[in-house]
């Protein structure tokens, strides 16, 4: 170090990008042996930044592959899907992340969502479209509400979504600001989360941070039969759980009964025989007492 305390730059020519390739008022000396290795290490690191991104190339053409492959199985599914009531509702419900944002009134109102679609993008790592497909309804006259993220690497991420046309007196998103405007002025905190579906289908604050458009996309749109079949799994389990309780607790009284009955006629029989042996021991013992007080 320098008598006046400034770090001299470092004494190399190391092209390309990132830390080994930058200089500034910072940078220490190397000596040549080090020199030369740092170089050699930043051409390595060239040569596998090119294959990564060689690699994000094939893998996007694969996986544009398989979403046109996939495309007619999710249409099917959603045509059988079609044939169950309240098919969506419930898979809605019973997911855990997406039923704390639902509140019972639109939870009523999902009560007519028919369909759900995801779409990724032509480039998948620009963005994807959610879908949502209601049967005429008496909140909002839209057949279709889509809200849209684009993830481009240029700019930072957004989200727009389909201005939704309330009925007269039935927008909920107002409903349940009115409803927490109330609690604050009740001083009272609000219990659950102030987020609500349709508070998050209109909110386009920070779309790289959208946790419930991340669990449409990558949890519920892939397999959402697991989620409408929870009550039944749980139900069948509990079933089986509660028939092996009750067998045990049969089991048990079964054996207390038998030792109660047991111990009430031993009861009986002991309580008589007592009684005489006492009787017999008292005389006994006056008889006793009487010889010794003589």
């Amino acid at each position: 170090m320098s008598e006046s305390g400034v770090v001299p730059k470092k004494m190399r020519k190391v092209e390309g990008a990132g830390p080994v390739g930058d200089t500034d008022e910072s940078s220490r000396d190397f000596d040549p042996e080090t020199q030369k290795s740092l170089e050699e290490i930043d051409a390595c690191q060239n040569e596998i930044d090119a294959l990564n991104e060689k690699a994000s190339e094939e893998i996007l053409k694969v996986e544009q592959k398989y979403n046109k492959l996939r495309k007619p199985f999710f249409e099917k599914r959603n045509e059988l899907i079609k044939k169950i009531p309240n098919f969506w509702v419930t898979a809605f419900v019973n997911h855990p992340q997406i039923s704390a944002v639902l509140d019972e009134e639109e939870e009523e109102c999902l009560h007519f969502l028919t369909k759900l679609e995801v779409e990724e993008f032509e480039d998948i790592k620009s963005g994807y479209r959610i879908k949502f497909f209601f049967d005429e309804n008496p909140y909002f006259e839209n057949d279709v509400l889509i809200k849209e993220f684009h993830l481009g690497s240029s700019g930072d991420p957004a989200s727009q979504s389909t201005p939704i046309k309330w009925k007269e007196g039935m927008d909920l998103t107002k409903k349940q600001k009115e409803r927490q405007s109330q609690m604050k002025n009740n001083r009272k905190r609000p219990h659950e989360h102030p987020r609500t579906f349709f508070s998050w289908f209109t909110d386009h604050g920070d779309a790289s941070a959208d946790d419930i458009a991340e669990v449409i996309k990558d949890d519920m749109w892939p397999n959402p039969l697991q989620y409408f079949l929870v009550p039944d799994i749980e139900v069948e389990e509990n079933g089986l759980e509660g028939e092996d309780e009750e067998s045990e607790e049969e089991e048990v009284d079964d054996s207390i009964v038998v030792v109660e009955e047991e111990g009430e006629g031993d009861d009986d029989d002991e309580d008589g025989e007592g009684d005489v042996e006492d009787e017999e021991a008292y005389e006994e013992g006056d008889d006793d007492g009487g010889e010794g007080d003589e």
